[in-house]
């Protein structure tokens, strides 16, 4: 089963991947460390830890983990993630796949019901059968024995205290439980709504002893902890005992899960080097396809209020998606054919299917050399997940998209961690038209993802950008789309990450609702574009570097800030004309 590492050892440029792409020889780091988060007091987190000494890896650990506790809608250790860091000294860069994995029991048909149909997706989600294998603590122990300087158990107690003295409840985490919280269970629904049962007002203070209980075991014990012994058997019973879709999750399913070093995915585009994350990721190679696909455009002349430009981007997207929903999977279950996705001539061949002036009638996945007979069959994601940037004194970076998938991801929660829907991001169908589906579910295997951190190194071979985003399968759009501002556009990446977005993975593209993308509806259809204007849940976190320092951006749809080493918020500029609908 090593298809994608054959395959990837073989590629060149414009094409990169090794299990560590390394660039030049790395000149002198700016000096100050920073942290970029969808929660201020989990980029606080990561801050506290950075002055404690830590490294990049230790914040990132310990950001993530107060996410956990602060953000429990979006993430923590009973999902899973993807890392992307920069090693300062050597240059190197390197990735980490700890995405969930569905039970050795699992089956194609995991999702049908006694009927023997398939379930809906939201059928699907609540419940026991959605769980994978949590994944993101393996990451974490990965990461900190590569990267980490300070004691593991050091690295929890942000997090610890925030679950046991409490947090002020916040808009994002309340309405995120009103509007879809409706599956949660009773332990969670009871921490967060007061005895009449309504969601408890803004500035209430929540804790949870039982998760700040977990985290001081998992801190003493170390990760094995978590996967084996009596927490394992409580997360099995609570998933297998679930009154909707009981799993079929094994002691040994935990026991046996692994986090995996991947090789990284890198592109140049415009005399840049992109790197993100692979398969079992889905995200990087989707956004720097687009990349690939409008470099024979001139982006940056056309600018960012042109139609135009916008047009391209919709029709770079859904030549780019259609080719995931296609070809991208687990590479240890499916073979992916990322060489000939990224063949100069085959990327020349889809481009030439853009026009400037008109719109695709149809569009098709294309035939990359070395592709396996495939079917599109794209999958529902939803706008969950979160993402952080951290950077250290020695200018190691680390750049981390982590989730439970869903809101709430399955609506069950383990001593008061909820616990992922991850499966749903497999193909419920496993074969159409007569070929199997790449994303099909299968026992052990990791389920497709949208999650595409990213590391940008600048022309002078120095980290430039890192970045991430949140919300299901936008967020390949808006990592493209930020990175299209950055380079093309000039814009700083608070400036590009606040742009409004056009999301066009099918044939009607979505402008991003309130944004002044909605001023380009006419040019926009007048191109042949079917439009319609909608919110979309976004969310983005990056940390950039102008004139030897570090400077931070986050989302203005979200809570999210940057924070330095002494202190300092980076000025978040809340939109006026922001979406209606938040990131969750």
């Amino acid at each position: 089963m090593k298809h994608w590492l054959l395959s990837v050892a073989a590629l060149a440029l414009p094409l990169v991947a090794s299990a560590q792409a390394r660039g030049p020889a790395p000149k002198a780091a700016p000096s100050e460390g920073m942290v970029s988060a969808a929660d201020p007091r989990a980029a606080a987190a990561g801050v506290e830890i950075l002055r404690a000494g830590g490294s990049a890896t230790d914040a990132a650990i310990a950001t993530m983990l107060a996410l956990n506790v602060v953000e429990p809608q979006s993430s923590g250790i009973g999902g899973g993630s993807y890392w992307v860091r920069h090693e300062a000294q050597g240059g190197a860069t390197t990735t980490i796949d700890a995405r969930e994995a569905a039970p050795m029991a699992a089956t194609p048909n995991w999702f049908y019901g006694p009927d023997g149909r398939p379930l809906s997706h939201a059928d699907a989600v609540p419940g026991g059968r959605s769980v994978g294998v949590p994944g993101a603590l393996r990451g974490m122990a990965m990461a900190h024995a590569q990267g980490g300087k300070l004691p593991w158990a050091r690295l929890f107690q942000p997090a610890i205290r925030l679950a046991r003295d409490g947090f002020q409840l916040t808009p994002r985490l309340q309405t995120a439980l009103t509007r879809y919280g409706g599956h949660v269970d009773a332990a969670t629904r009871a921490r967060l709504t007061g005895l009449d049962g309504q969601v408890l007002p803004l500035g209430s203070t929540i804790r949870n002893p039982e998760q700040a209980a977990l985290l001081e075991r998992i801190a003493r014990l170390g990760p094995d902890s978590f996967y084996v012994g009596p927490q394992a058997q409580k997360l099995v019973t609570t998933v297998n005992g679930a009154t909707r879709n009981p799993s079929k999750m094994a002691m040994g399913d935990l026991a046996s899960y692994s986090a995996k070093p991947r090789p990284p995915l890198c592109a140049t585009y415009r005399g840049y080097r992109i790197c993100s994350m692979g398969p079992s990721s889905g995200g990087g190679s989707t956004m720097l396809s687009i990349l690939k696909l409008l470099e024979r455009f001139d982006m940056g002349k056309l600018g960012k209020d042109s139609p135009q430009a916008w047009h391209l981007f919709a029709e770079a997207s859904r030549l780019a998606y259609a080719d995931r929903d296609a070809y991208l999977g687990d590479p240890d279950y499916v073979r992916v054919p990322l060489k000939g996705l990224f063949d100069p001539a085959y990327i020349a061949s889809r481009s030439a299917l853009i026009s400037p002036d008109s719109t695709m009638a149809t569009v098709t996945p294309g035939t990359p050399p070395g592709a396996p007979a495939r079917v599109r069959a794209p999958v529902s994601e939803v706008p969950g997940t979160t993402d952080l940037v951290t950077v250290d004194a020695a200018g190691n970076v680390a750049e981390v998209t982590t989730t439970i998938e869903g809101s709430f991801g399955s609506g069950l929660s383990v001593d008061g961690t909820m616990l992922n829907n991850e499966l749903t991001d497999f193909d419920i169908v496993p074969v159409k038209d007569g070929d199997l589906v790449a994303n099909r579910v299968e026992g052990g295997k990791r389920p497709r993802s949208s999650m595409s951190p990213t590391i940008v190194y600048g022309p002078d071979g120095q980290v430039h950008l890192a970045i991430g985003a949140a919300g299901g399968s936008t967020i390949i759009a808006q990592v493209a789309k930020a990175i299209i501002g950055v380079i093309d556009w000039k814009m700083s990446a608070q400036d590009a990450i606040a742009q409004g977005l056009l999301f066009a993975p099918y044939k009607v593209a979505t402008v991003e609702q309130g944004t002044s993308l909605v001023d380009l509806v006419p040019g926009l259809q007048a191109l042949g574009e079917t439009v319609v204007v909608a919110p979309l849940g976004l969310k983005a976190n990056a940390i950039e570097r102008v004139g030897g320092h570090w400077v931070g951006a986050a989302d203005p749809r979200s809570e999210g800030v940057a924070i330095d080493v002494s202190g300092r918020t980076t000025a978040i500029r809340r939109v006026g004309d922001k979406p209606g609908r938040p990131a969750e």
